[in-house]
Protein backbone atom coordinates (compact mmCIF):
# COMPACT_ATOMS: atom_id res chain seq x y z
CA UNK A 1 0.00 0.00 0.00
CA UNK A 2 2.97 2.47 0.83
CA UNK A 3 4.70 1.24 -1.99
CA UNK A 4 1.57 2.23 -4.34
CA UNK A 5 1.12 5.54 -2.78
CA UNK A 6 4.85 6.30 -3.21
CA UNK A 7 4.34 5.50 -6.74
CA UNK A 8 1.18 7.73 -7.44
CA UNK A 9 2.98 10.17 -5.39
CA UNK A 10 5.82 9.96 -8.14
CA UNK A 11 4.11 10.21 -11.23
CA UNK A 12 2.00 13.52 -9.95
CA UNK A 13 5.62 14.86 -9.79
CA UNK A 14 6.89 13.62 -12.75
CA UNK A 15 3.86 15.00 -14.72
CA UNK A 16 4.79 18.73 -13.24
CA UNK A 17 1.12 18.19 -11.15
CA UNK A 18 2.37 19.84 -8.31
CA UNK A 19 3.42 22.74 -10.01
CA UNK A 20 0.37 22.88 -12.41
CA UNK A 21 -1.55 23.45 -9.41
CA UNK A 22 0.11 25.97 -7.75
CA UNK A 23 0.59 28.21 -10.66
CA UNK A 24 -3.33 27.82 -11.40
CA UNK A 25 -4.55 28.69 -7.82
CA UNK A 26 -2.14 32.12 -8.02
CA UNK A 27 -3.84 32.18 -11.71
CA UNK A 28 -7.55 31.79 -10.43
CA UNK A 29 -6.69 33.98 -7.76
CA UNK A 30 -5.75 36.94 -9.88
CA UNK A 31 -8.44 36.61 -11.88
CA UNK A 32 -10.93 36.52 -9.11
CA UNK A 33 -9.96 39.60 -7.22
CA UNK A 34 -9.74 41.59 -11.45
CA UNK A 35 -13.43 39.92 -11.92
CA UNK A 36 -14.70 41.20 -8.54
CA UNK A 37 -12.99 44.80 -9.02
CA UNK A 38 -13.42 45.43 -12.29
CA UNK A 39 -16.83 43.76 -13.53
CA UNK A 40 -19.03 45.73 -10.69
CA UNK A 41 -16.67 49.33 -12.99
CA UNK A 42 -18.48 48.13 -16.24
CA UNK A 43 -22.27 47.10 -15.03
CA UNK A 44 -21.38 43.44 -15.26
CA UNK A 45 -22.07 42.93 -11.24
CA UNK A 46 -24.49 40.02 -11.88
CA UNK A 47 -22.17 38.26 -13.89
CA UNK A 48 -19.26 38.13 -10.76
CA UNK A 49 -20.02 34.77 -9.44
CA UNK A 50 -20.65 33.38 -12.63
CA UNK A 51 -17.31 33.63 -13.35
CA UNK A 52 -16.04 32.21 -10.10
CA UNK A 53 -17.68 29.46 -10.51
CA UNK A 54 -16.58 28.98 -13.62
CA UNK A 55 -13.12 29.37 -12.69
CA UNK A 56 -13.52 27.17 -10.05
CA UNK A 57 -15.23 24.13 -11.79
CA UNK A 58 -12.21 24.80 -14.03
CA UNK A 59 -9.32 22.94 -11.94
CA UNK A 60 -10.33 19.59 -12.59
CA UNK A 61 -10.27 20.27 -16.02
CA UNK A 62 -6.87 21.13 -15.82
CA UNK A 63 -5.94 18.97 -13.59
CA UNK A 64 -6.83 16.27 -16.26
CA UNK A 65 -5.53 18.18 -19.25
CA UNK A 66 -2.28 18.36 -17.48
CA UNK A 67 -1.73 15.00 -16.73
CA UNK A 68 -2.71 13.98 -20.57
CA UNK A 69 -0.75 16.92 -22.04
CA UNK A 70 2.65 17.21 -20.17
CA UNK A 71 5.44 15.19 -20.82
CA UNK A 72 6.66 13.13 -17.96
CA UNK A 73 10.01 14.04 -17.07
CA UNK A 74 12.48 11.96 -18.28
CA UNK A 75 10.23 9.28 -20.52
CA UNK A 76 10.84 8.14 -23.88
CA UNK A 77 9.16 9.43 -26.27
CA UNK A 78 8.15 7.18 -29.41
CA UNK A 79 6.13 8.03 -32.47
CA UNK A 80 3.09 6.52 -30.91
CA UNK A 81 3.06 8.92 -28.37
CA UNK A 82 3.64 11.67 -30.05
CA UNK A 83 0.62 10.87 -32.42
CA UNK A 84 -1.46 10.04 -29.34
CA UNK A 85 -0.11 13.17 -27.82
CA UNK A 86 -0.96 15.71 -30.41
CA UNK A 87 -4.61 14.12 -30.66
CA UNK A 88 -5.09 15.04 -27.13
CA UNK A 89 -4.11 18.18 -27.51
CA UNK A 90 -6.00 19.05 -29.84
CA UNK A 91 -8.95 17.47 -28.41
CA UNK A 92 -8.91 19.28 -25.15
CA UNK A 93 -8.20 22.64 -26.79
CA UNK A 94 -11.76 22.19 -28.21
CA UNK A 95 -12.90 21.28 -24.96
CA UNK A 96 -11.79 23.64 -23.37
CA UNK A 97 -12.75 26.56 -26.20
CA UNK A 98 -16.07 25.18 -26.08
CA UNK A 99 -16.55 25.40 -22.23
CA UNK A 100 -15.09 28.83 -22.22
CA UNK A 101 -17.65 29.86 -25.28
CA UNK A 102 -20.74 28.95 -23.30
CA UNK A 103 -19.57 30.11 -20.01
CA UNK A 104 -18.84 33.15 -21.27
CA UNK A 105 -22.42 33.10 -23.32
CA UNK A 106 -24.01 32.69 -19.57
CA UNK A 107 -22.42 34.82 -17.88
CA UNK A 108 -23.29 37.72 -20.11
CA UNK A 109 -26.78 36.58 -20.66
CA UNK A 110 -26.97 36.53 -16.86
CA UNK A 111 -25.48 40.05 -16.77
CA UNK A 112 -28.29 41.11 -19.11
CA UNK A 113 -30.77 39.82 -17.33
CA UNK A 114 -30.05 41.32 -14.15
CA UNK A 115 -29.17 44.66 -15.97
CA UNK A 116 -32.17 44.52 -17.27
CA UNK A 117 -33.92 44.03 -13.96
CA UNK A 118 -32.89 46.66 -12.28
CA UNK A 119 -33.31 49.30 -14.91
CA UNK A 120 -36.51 48.22 -14.89
CA UNK A 121 -36.87 48.96 -11.27
CA UNK A 122 -35.02 52.14 -11.22
CA UNK A 123 -36.01 54.23 -13.87
CA UNK A 124 -33.06 56.73 -15.19
CA UNK A 125 -33.71 60.54 -15.64
CA UNK A 126 -33.65 60.86 -18.84
CA UNK A 127 -36.44 58.41 -18.98
CA UNK A 128 -38.43 60.06 -15.93
CA UNK A 129 -38.24 63.34 -18.03
CA UNK A 130 -38.96 62.33 -21.34
CA UNK A 131 -42.41 63.05 -21.71
CA UNK A 132 -43.43 66.03 -19.30
CA UNK A 133 -47.39 66.10 -19.31
CA UNK A 134 -48.21 70.01 -20.21
CA UNK A 135 -50.60 69.55 -17.13
CA UNK A 136 -48.12 69.52 -14.75
CA UNK A 137 -47.37 72.41 -12.03
CA UNK A 138 -44.47 73.03 -9.07
CA UNK A 139 -45.32 75.69 -6.71
CA UNK A 140 -42.42 76.86 -5.40
CA UNK A 141 -41.65 78.48 -2.21
CA UNK A 142 -43.16 81.87 -1.64
CA UNK A 143 -41.63 84.78 -0.84
CA UNK A 144 -42.15 86.56 2.73
CA UNK A 145 -41.88 90.53 1.98
CA UNK A 146 -43.12 90.97 5.39
CA UNK A 147 -40.88 93.53 7.04
CA UNK A 148 -41.42 91.00 10.40
CA UNK A 149 -39.73 88.03 9.35
CA UNK A 150 -41.90 86.13 12.11
CA UNK A 151 -44.64 86.49 8.88
CA UNK A 152 -42.27 83.77 7.47
CA UNK A 153 -44.95 80.75 8.61
CA UNK A 154 -48.12 83.09 6.90
CA UNK A 155 -46.09 82.62 3.31
CA UNK A 156 -44.87 79.08 3.82
CA UNK A 157 -48.67 78.51 4.81
CA UNK A 158 -50.23 80.18 1.72
CA UNK A 159 -47.44 78.00 -0.76
CA UNK A 160 -49.03 74.90 1.29
CA UNK A 161 -52.18 74.98 0.89
CA UNK A 162 -52.51 76.64 -2.83
CA UNK A 163 -50.35 73.05 -3.46
CA UNK A 164 -53.16 70.90 -1.38
CA UNK A 165 -55.57 72.75 -3.32
CA UNK A 166 -54.03 71.90 -6.76
CA UNK A 167 -53.20 68.48 -5.80
CA UNK A 168 -56.91 68.12 -5.37
CA UNK A 169 -57.28 68.18 -9.54
CA UNK A 170 -56.58 65.20 -10.55
CA UNK A 171 -56.03 65.82 -14.01
CA UNK A 172 -53.42 67.38 -12.92
CA UNK A 173 -49.87 66.07 -12.02
CA UNK A 174 -48.73 68.26 -8.85
CA UNK A 175 -45.19 67.87 -7.00
CA UNK A 176 -45.21 67.65 -3.53
CA UNK A 177 -43.75 70.39 -1.22
CA UNK A 178 -40.58 68.31 0.28
CA UNK A 179 -39.29 68.07 -3.49
CA UNK A 180 -40.36 71.99 -3.97
CA UNK A 181 -39.00 73.52 -0.80
CA UNK A 182 -35.42 72.84 -2.17
CA UNK A 183 -35.45 75.97 -4.54
CA UNK A 184 -35.44 79.72 -4.38
CA UNK A 185 -38.81 81.79 -4.54
CA UNK A 186 -37.94 83.21 -7.49
CA UNK A 187 -34.81 81.04 -9.21
CA UNK A 188 -33.36 82.00 -12.76
CA UNK A 189 -32.62 78.41 -13.99
CA UNK A 190 -36.13 77.92 -14.36
CA UNK A 191 -36.39 75.06 -17.47
CA UNK A 192 -33.65 72.79 -15.27
CA UNK A 193 -35.58 73.32 -12.03
CA UNK A 194 -38.73 71.82 -14.25
CA UNK A 195 -36.60 69.39 -15.87
CA UNK A 196 -35.86 68.36 -12.22
CA UNK A 197 -39.23 67.93 -11.00
CA UNK A 198 -40.56 66.73 -14.37
CA UNK A 199 -43.25 69.93 -14.95
CA UNK A 200 -44.25 71.87 -17.61
CA UNK A 201 -44.96 74.81 -15.51
CA UNK A 202 -43.63 76.53 -12.45
CA UNK A 203 -45.95 78.98 -9.60
CA UNK A 204 -44.12 81.39 -8.23
CA UNK A 205 -45.62 83.68 -5.56
CA UNK A 206 -44.87 86.44 -2.26
CA UNK A 207 -46.67 87.22 0.99
CA UNK A 208 -46.73 90.37 2.11
CA UNK A 209 -48.52 90.62 5.60
CA UNK A 210 -48.85 94.14 7.54
CA UNK A 211 -50.87 94.24 10.76
CA UNK A 212 -54.77 92.79 8.88
CA UNK A 213 -53.88 93.67 5.68
CA UNK A 214 -52.27 90.73 3.04
CA UNK A 215 -50.98 91.19 -0.19
CA UNK A 216 -51.07 87.85 -2.26
CA UNK A 217 -49.42 87.93 -5.63
CA UNK A 218 -48.58 84.36 -7.89
CA UNK A 219 -47.74 83.93 -11.24
CA UNK A 220 -47.83 80.97 -13.52
CA UNK A 221 -44.85 80.13 -16.08
CA UNK A 222 -44.43 78.16 -18.88
CA UNK A 223 -41.20 76.88 -17.94
CA UNK A 224 -39.65 75.95 -21.37
CA UNK A 225 -40.40 79.41 -22.70
CA UNK A 226 -40.00 81.65 -19.75
CA UNK A 227 -43.30 83.29 -20.43
CA UNK A 228 -45.88 83.96 -18.06
CA UNK A 229 -49.29 82.55 -18.60
CA UNK A 230 -51.01 84.05 -15.84
CA UNK A 231 -50.86 86.29 -12.95
CA UNK A 232 -52.95 88.07 -10.25
CA UNK A 233 -52.73 90.11 -7.11
CA UNK A 234 -55.02 89.46 -4.26
CA UNK A 235 -55.27 92.28 -1.97
CA UNK A 236 -56.90 91.17 1.15
CA UNK A 237 -57.99 91.45 5.04
CA UNK A 238 -57.46 88.87 7.66
CA UNK A 239 -60.88 88.64 7.83
CA UNK A 240 -61.39 87.93 4.24
CA UNK A 241 -58.72 85.80 3.25
CA UNK A 242 -60.49 82.64 3.31
CA UNK A 243 -60.60 80.34 -0.15
CA UNK A 244 -57.76 82.75 -1.90
CA UNK A 245 -56.05 79.33 -2.26
CA UNK A 246 -59.44 77.67 -3.94
CA UNK A 247 -59.28 80.88 -6.32
CA UNK A 248 -55.59 80.48 -7.20
CA UNK A 249 -56.29 76.94 -7.74
CA UNK A 250 -59.07 77.36 -9.94
CA UNK A 251 -57.23 79.80 -12.12
CA UNK A 252 -53.89 77.82 -12.95
CA UNK A 253 -56.55 74.61 -13.85
CA UNK A 254 -58.10 77.11 -16.00
CA UNK A 255 -55.00 78.36 -17.92
CA UNK A 256 -53.49 75.30 -17.89
CA UNK A 257 -57.08 73.85 -19.68
CA UNK A 258 -57.43 71.17 -16.54
CA UNK A 259 -60.75 69.03 -16.38
CA UNK A 260 -62.31 69.24 -12.87
CA UNK A 261 -64.76 66.59 -12.07
CA UNK A 262 -67.37 67.78 -9.32
CA UNK A 263 -65.82 66.16 -6.80
CA UNK A 264 -62.37 67.95 -7.65
CA UNK A 265 -64.32 71.48 -7.93
CA UNK A 266 -66.24 70.83 -4.52
CA UNK A 267 -63.00 70.27 -3.00
CA UNK A 268 -61.15 73.70 -4.36
CA UNK A 269 -63.92 75.54 -3.41
CA UNK A 270 -64.17 74.56 0.21
CA UNK A 271 -63.37 76.76 2.64
CA UNK A 272 -61.91 75.23 5.42
CA UNK A 273 -62.80 77.66 8.45
CA UNK A 274 -63.95 81.30 8.35
CA UNK A 275 -62.55 81.79 11.70
CA UNK A 276 -59.23 84.15 11.24
CA UNK A 277 -57.57 83.45 14.74
CA UNK A 278 -58.29 79.46 13.73
CA UNK A 279 -56.84 79.85 10.45
CA UNK A 280 -53.86 81.97 11.60
CA UNK A 281 -53.15 79.02 14.42
CA UNK A 282 -53.68 76.38 11.87
CA UNK A 283 -50.86 78.21 9.59
CA UNK A 284 -48.61 78.52 12.35
CA UNK A 285 -49.09 74.33 13.40
CA UNK A 286 -48.25 73.61 9.79
CA UNK A 287 -45.06 75.07 9.71
CA UNK A 288 -43.89 72.41 13.10
CA UNK A 289 -45.82 70.04 11.46
CA UNK A 290 -44.24 70.23 7.99
CA UNK A 291 -40.71 70.44 9.55
CA UNK A 292 -41.64 66.90 11.56
CA UNK A 293 -42.79 65.05 8.76
CA UNK A 294 -39.66 66.11 6.56
CA UNK A 295 -37.12 64.57 9.04
CA UNK A 296 -39.16 62.23 11.48
CA UNK A 297 -36.55 62.21 14.18
CA UNK A 298 -37.49 66.09 14.81
CA UNK A 299 -41.35 64.70 15.74
CA UNK A 300 -40.76 64.50 19.11
CA UNK A 301 -39.66 68.29 19.29
CA UNK A 302 -41.62 69.37 16.42
CA UNK A 303 -45.30 68.04 16.89
CA UNK A 304 -46.05 68.94 20.52
CA UNK A 305 -46.14 72.73 19.62
CA UNK A 306 -48.26 71.50 16.55
CA UNK A 307 -50.44 69.45 18.61
CA UNK A 308 -50.75 72.33 21.39
CA UNK A 309 -51.60 75.38 18.37
CA UNK A 310 -54.20 72.78 16.15
CA UNK A 311 -56.12 72.32 19.86
CA UNK A 312 -56.67 75.52 20.48
CA UNK A 313 -57.59 76.78 16.84
CA UNK A 314 -60.18 74.09 17.07
CA UNK A 315 -61.31 75.85 20.30
CA UNK A 316 -61.89 78.85 18.30
CA UNK A 317 -64.01 76.47 15.36
CA UNK A 318 -64.86 73.18 16.64
CA UNK A 319 -66.09 72.26 12.94
CA UNK A 320 -62.79 72.55 11.34
CA UNK A 321 -61.95 69.59 10.08
CA UNK A 322 -58.88 70.01 8.44
CA UNK A 323 -57.17 70.79 11.59
CA UNK A 324 -59.08 68.05 12.89
CA UNK A 325 -57.12 65.73 10.36
CA UNK A 326 -53.61 67.51 10.98
CA UNK A 327 -53.75 66.83 14.78
CA UNK A 328 -54.71 63.25 14.25
CA UNK A 329 -51.88 62.78 12.33
CA UNK A 330 -49.98 64.63 14.75
CA UNK A 331 -50.90 62.56 17.30
CA UNK A 332 -49.80 59.49 15.27
CA UNK A 333 -46.40 60.78 14.67
CA UNK A 334 -45.86 60.97 18.48
CA UNK A 335 -46.79 57.32 18.91
CA UNK A 336 -44.78 56.16 16.19
CA UNK A 337 -41.89 58.20 16.20
CA UNK A 338 -41.95 60.25 19.69
CA UNK A 339 -42.31 56.82 21.28
CA UNK A 340 -45.36 58.03 22.86
CA UNK A 341 -47.10 54.09 22.63
CA UNK A 342 -49.44 54.78 24.98
CA UNK A 343 -53.69 54.14 24.66
CA UNK A 344 -54.46 57.38 25.30
CA UNK A 345 -52.45 58.44 21.98
CA UNK A 346 -54.35 56.26 20.33
CA UNK A 347 -57.58 56.94 21.53
CA UNK A 348 -57.00 60.91 20.47
CA UNK A 349 -55.54 59.94 17.00
CA UNK A 350 -58.99 57.92 16.11
CA UNK A 351 -61.10 60.51 18.32
CA UNK A 352 -59.87 63.51 16.05
CA UNK A 353 -59.71 61.85 12.85
CA UNK A 354 -63.24 60.41 13.01
CA UNK A 355 -64.42 64.15 14.10
CA UNK A 356 -62.76 65.11 10.63
CA UNK A 357 -64.54 62.68 8.88
CA UNK A 358 -68.14 63.38 10.21
CA UNK A 359 -67.59 66.68 9.25
CA UNK A 360 -66.33 66.38 6.17
CA UNK A 361 -66.71 62.44 5.16
CA UNK A 362 -64.41 62.67 2.05
CA UNK A 363 -61.03 64.98 3.47
CA UNK A 364 -58.19 62.78 2.59
CA UNK A 365 -55.90 64.37 4.71
CA UNK A 366 -58.08 62.47 8.07
CA UNK A 367 -58.51 59.21 5.44
CA UNK A 368 -54.55 59.20 5.68
CA UNK A 369 -54.24 59.68 9.27
CA UNK A 370 -56.73 56.98 9.74
CA UNK A 371 -54.80 54.66 7.81
CA UNK A 372 -51.47 55.54 9.81
CA UNK A 373 -53.44 54.86 12.83
CA UNK A 374 -54.97 51.21 11.83
CA UNK A 375 -51.35 50.66 9.89
CA UNK A 376 -48.57 52.10 13.27
CA UNK A 377 -50.94 51.70 15.86
CA UNK A 378 -52.70 47.37 15.37
CA UNK A 379 -51.13 45.86 11.96
CA UNK A 380 -54.03 46.18 10.68
CA UNK A 381 -53.10 46.26 6.95
CA UNK A 382 -56.67 45.29 5.33
CA UNK A 383 -57.85 48.15 7.19
CA UNK A 384 -55.24 50.70 6.72
CA UNK A 385 -55.47 50.05 2.73
CA UNK A 386 -59.05 50.91 2.51
CA UNK A 387 -58.46 54.17 4.27
CA UNK A 388 -55.70 54.61 2.23
CA UNK A 389 -58.07 54.11 -1.49
CA UNK A 390 -60.37 56.42 0.19
CA UNK A 391 -57.31 58.94 0.54
CA UNK A 392 -56.36 58.64 -2.96
CA UNK A 393 -59.04 59.80 -4.40
CA UNK A 394 -58.91 63.17 -2.81
CA UNK A 395 -55.26 63.28 -2.34
CA UNK A 396 -54.44 61.44 -6.20
CA UNK A 397 -51.29 63.19 -5.92
CA UNK A 398 -49.92 62.70 -2.62
CA UNK A 399 -46.42 61.03 -2.62
CA UNK A 400 -47.28 59.99 1.13
CA UNK A 401 -50.34 57.69 0.47
CA UNK A 402 -47.67 56.50 -2.42
CA UNK A 403 -45.11 55.17 0.05
CA UNK A 404 -47.43 54.31 2.99
CA UNK A 405 -49.13 52.03 0.70
CA UNK A 406 -45.92 50.57 -0.77
CA UNK A 407 -44.67 50.05 2.84
CA UNK A 408 -47.68 48.35 3.53
CA UNK A 409 -47.16 46.34 0.47
CA UNK A 410 -43.29 45.76 1.79
CA UNK A 411 -44.14 44.12 5.36
CA UNK A 412 -46.87 41.80 3.47
CA UNK A 413 -44.33 40.65 0.67
CA UNK A 414 -45.74 42.18 -2.27
CA UNK A 415 -42.32 43.47 -3.47
CA UNK A 416 -43.18 44.39 -7.03
CA UNK A 417 -46.03 46.50 -5.65
CA UNK A 418 -44.13 47.71 -3.08
CA UNK A 419 -41.50 48.88 -5.56
CA UNK A 420 -44.13 50.76 -7.66
CA UNK A 421 -45.73 52.50 -5.39
CA UNK A 422 -42.02 53.39 -4.43
CA UNK A 423 -41.74 55.24 -7.82
CA UNK A 424 -44.96 56.65 -8.14
CA UNK A 425 -43.69 58.55 -4.95
CA UNK A 426 -40.81 59.48 -6.26
CA UNK A 427 -42.60 60.91 -9.69
CA UNK A 428 -44.72 62.91 -7.10
CA UNK A 429 -41.76 63.65 -5.16
CA UNK A 430 -38.62 63.85 -7.00
CA UNK A 431 -36.40 65.91 -5.04
CA UNK A 432 -37.11 64.12 -1.86
CA UNK A 433 -34.09 61.25 -0.07
CA UNK A 434 -37.06 59.49 1.01
CA UNK A 435 -38.71 57.45 -1.27
CA UNK A 436 -35.10 56.97 -3.02
CA UNK A 437 -33.66 55.60 0.35
CA UNK A 438 -36.67 52.80 0.35
CA UNK A 439 -36.10 51.79 -2.76
CA UNK A 440 -32.73 51.43 -2.47
CA UNK A 441 -33.06 49.27 1.02
CA UNK A 442 -36.43 47.22 -1.12
CA UNK A 443 -33.61 46.50 -3.51
CA UNK A 444 -30.90 45.44 -0.91
CA UNK A 445 -33.89 43.15 0.32
CA UNK A 446 -34.42 41.48 -2.91
CA UNK A 447 -30.33 41.11 -2.96
CA UNK A 448 -30.09 43.37 -6.03
CA UNK A 449 -27.49 45.05 -4.76
CA UNK A 450 -26.13 46.90 -7.76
Amino acid sequence: MADGSTNFLARLKQHHMYGVVVAYAVVVGFLIQLVSRAFPYFGWTGAVPTVIIVLLLGFPVVVVLAWLLIEPKGAAKPDSWQRRHWKLSAQATAVVIVLVVISGFYALQFSREHASLLQGSAPTQSQTFAAVPAKSIAVLPFENLSTDKANAYFADGMQDLILTKLADIGDLKVISRTSTEKYASHPDNLKTIAQQLGVATILEGSVQKAGNQVLINVQLIDASSDAHLWAEAYPRTLDNIFGVEGEVAQKVADALQAKLSPADSARVAAIPTQNPEAWDLYLRALAYSNRANDQYTLAASEMPPAIDLLQEALAKDPNFALADALLARAHMYMYFFGEDRGDARLKQAKYTADRALSLQPDLGQAHLALALYWYWGFREYARARAELVLARKALPHDSNVEEFDAAISRRQGQWQQALAGLRQAQIYDPRNASPVFEIGQTNAILRRYA
